[in-house]
């Protein structure tokens, strides 16, 4: 299985691909503000970079539960110098973005990948896409961020999310991507409770049979802070780095080709570990 972003090629074969977090954002759930400024988030995209991360994604509008839109050139404003900076030092540069703007601007500053937590619901996002050549990877969200914790509700949870990135990466081929750009992401915390993100998380398997790249993001989240709440152990943000481990190994194990993280070092002990014992497993079979 291979990945073309641009004028690269991943191989999540090799090893499991480690995408480090940075959000140039004011109010991200995590670490809103920590890196608001340029200096801060170019800083800190090469202290992941160095730590081993193969790709760093950069964000300028929060998708936290709840979040508010932020407006077009305020965002651009936020990314684009970022990404530049850390193009021109050598990083491979994804930006979370789902407005078309912003990724054609990152586009124009060097970003190899446009994450879009919509799944290219923005018609011109899908020919900013298909036009540079960059590598996309399609999520499902159920609503948007202000609206997507209201009551979700599926029949089968993971039936229904992979049925809509099927459709997702039609609509994609349709409108000119190539299929070895493409990624999926089934959106763990994104219109989702806490069943459906234990659901999702135990059948990442199933969105393997799309054949492609599935990326997993569990970092931090909420759904996390409930398991460890249940066991007695209350949780920040930030100190849910052991358990994002445990669900990047569980993720692994069920083929995830890529996961998203906050702790680049300590998802990437958790990754190429799991990665061996996934290959010795494979061996023995």
């Amino acid at each position: 299985m291979i990945w073309r972003i641009r004028d690269r090629v991943l191989s999540p074969s090799d090893h499991t691909l480690v995408m480090g977090i940075v959000n140039v954002t004011p109010d991200s759930f995590s670490d809103g503000g920590r890196y608001a400024g340029r200096d801060e988030a170019v800083a800190r995209g090469m202290a992941l970079w160095h730590q081993g991360a193969d790709i760093v994604d950069v964000g300028g509008e929060s998708t936290r539960p709840g979040a508010d839109p932020v407006p077009v050139q305020e965002e651009m404003g936020r990314v684009v110098p970022v990404v530049g900076d850390l193009v021109d030092a050598g990083v491979v540069v994804s930006v979370d973005t789902m407005k078309a703007e912003v990724a054609a601007a990152a586009v124009a500053a060097g970003a190899h990948i446009i994450n879009d937590v919509t799944a290219l619901a923005d018609e011109a996002m899908a020919t900013v896409c298909a036009e540079s050549g960059v590598g996309v990877v399609l999520m499902h969200m159920l609503g948007d961020p202000r609206t997507m914790q209201d009551d979700p509700r599926y029949g089968d949870v993971v039936v229904e999310v992979r049925d809509y990135l099927e459709r997702r990466v039609e609509y994609a081929l349709a409108a000119g991507i190539d299929r070895s750009r493409l990624c999926i992401d089934p959106g763990i915390g994104f219109g989702k409770t806490f069943a459906h993100n234990l659901e999702l998380l135990a059948g990442i398997d199933e969105f393997g049979e799309i054949g492609l790249p599935v990326l997993v993001g569990t970092s931090r989240k909420g759904f996390l802070g409930q398991i460890l709440d249940n066991a007695g152990v209350a949780t920040n943000a930030d100190e849910r780095d052991a358990a994002t481990a445990a669900t990047v190994a569980l993720a692994i194990s069920a083929g995830a080709a890529a996961v998203r993280v906050h702790n680049v070092s300590h998802a990437l002990q958790a990754a190429r570990t799991a990665d061996a014992m996934v290959r010795a497993s494979r061996r023995r079979k």
